[in-house]
């Protein structure tokens, strides 16, 4: 094992000594541990509080940036979706991960597993009712006024 993954093991399998769920995380870049984290759900009641998120929170408040190109990211267990789409949002180009969803579901840890397949359903078939309502008219566009201040 690669030592960035045996930390992020090390990081899980010390969070479910501490009540957490068997995840840790950490962000490299340049061969360096830039951020590390680990589920804190059981001391937040935070459901953003996953460790890859968290990890990634704090590397962008360390170098102050949106954009994370470059880094990699070393998780023991395979990103959920969530966290998944904040890797896309901040440029993240790679991902190593230890355990799948699929070690996950065996645990009883299965709710990726079924948001990754809801996810490839059409919005219609969704579990999550998603209605578009459009802008009340007269009422101020944020995306027209996003465009025109870019």
């Amino acid at each position: 094992m690669d030592k960035f993954m045996e930390r992020a093991v090390e990081l899980a399998v010390e969070n479910v000594r501490c009540g957490g769920q068997p995840f840790g995380a950490v962000l490299v870049k340049n061969n360096n541990i830039v951020a590390e984290g680990v589920n804190e759900l059981h001391k937040t009641y935070d459901i953003s509080g996953h460790a890859e998120l968290l990890a990634i929170r704090r590397a962008q408040e360390h170098v102050q940036t949106n954009d994370l190109s470059g880094y990699t990211m070393y998780a023991s267990g395979e990103p959920c979706p969530m966290c998944l789409s904040a890797m896309y949002f901040v440029g993240i180009e790679k991902v190593y991960y230890c355990a799948s969803v699929e070690n996950a579901v065996e645990v009883g840890l299965g709710k990726s597993k079924a948001i990754y397949e809801d996810l490839q359903k059409t919005k219609a078939e969704r579990t999550l009712s998603m209605i578009q309502m459009p802008l009340k008219e007269g009422q101020e566009n944020p995306m027209k006024l996003w465009k025109e201040q870019s």
